[in-house]
């Protein structure tokens, strides 16, 4: 597959495993700049394991990943953090530190030698804690948050790195239905800003709304791509979810909509 000239993120001819485990083979795979790319698809069929791969968290077996025109295994490892930033599915939280310093440690990337913190740099974690509705833990231990008010935290921290690119494995793990729109919008707000984003979901009617390019994948393959509106058919979602559903127009976004078919309830006798 040809990769466009201006491609900043893609991966070509790649074999992903762990151990003996093969999950993906030839995959061909391309991140249009500054898209909101979202990787769809049924549990155990490679998405996360792709986003580790091109995040150089997971070397391939076979093939490369290239990030500006370089195999991104090649760069320097505070090289590639300053062009691309990563929220993981599960992150291990230093015993405790509090809410600020995690999300100073963002900024790693940008220290130098001669040059420690900056102006820039308390600027730059004072916005990422803003916009991530965390302003107000600042001092707490993150180990005594809840789940979802950790995931916000560790999305601070991701945001403060200030990348171009920034990837995240699931995003929503742990939110409640009105933080899960939060962080979306939010996601959704950088990539209008001019962020390329890369994200795995699990919702097909969010990935629907919230992406401009879809990628579907099922058994490591990648079964379709492009706009959600231009692919994303019943018949699609039967062959990549086995699931019967019908597609309207989301009455608010105008984005696909799936509604599951309905089981049919036993007749009952009077």
């Amino acid at each position: 597959m040809a990769l466009p000239p201006s491609a900043r993120l893609s991966g070509s001819d790649l074999t992903l495993a762990y151990d003996q485990r093969v999950v993906a083979a030839k995959l061909d795979v391309t991140i249009p700049d500054e898209s909101f790319t979202v990787i769809i698809g049924p549990n155990a069929c490679g998405k996360s394991t792709l986003l580790r791969a091109l995040a150089r968290m997971l070397k391939p077996r076979k093939g490369a990943v290239h990030l500006d025109g370089s195999v991104i295994t090649s760069l320097p490892s505070k090289e590639v953090a300053r062009r691309l930033g990563l929220l993981p599915q599960s992150s291990i939280v230093p015993d405790g530190i509090t809410v600020t310093d995690l999300v100073a440690r963002g900024r790693y990337p940008h220290q130098k030698l001669m040059r420690q913190w900056s102006r820039a740099d308390e600027a730059a974690v004072t916005e990422a804690m803003r916009a991530t509705d965390v302003a107000e833990l600042a001092d707490r231990i993150v180990d005594e948050l809840s789940g979802g008010q950790r995931q916000r935290v560790w999305l601070a921290m991701a945001l403060a790195q200030e990348t171009p690119i920034l990837l995240l494995d699931e995003p929503t793990t742990f939110l409640d239905i009105s933080h899960q729109i939060e962080v979306l919008d939010l996601c959704a707000d950088l990539h209008e800003a001019g962020r390329t984003m890369v994200a795995v979901l699990h919702d097909l009617n969010q990935a629907c709304r919230y992406a401009t390019h879809l990628i579907v994948m099922r058994d490591g393959a990648i079964v379709a791509e492009g706009e959600p509106t231009g692919i994303v058919t019943p018949e699609l979602v039967a062959q990549v979810f086995d699931l019967r559903c019908e597609i309207i127009e989301d009455p608010q976004s105008g984005t696909p909509l799936i509604i599951p078919e309905a089981r049919r309830r036993a007749a009952t006798t009077a």
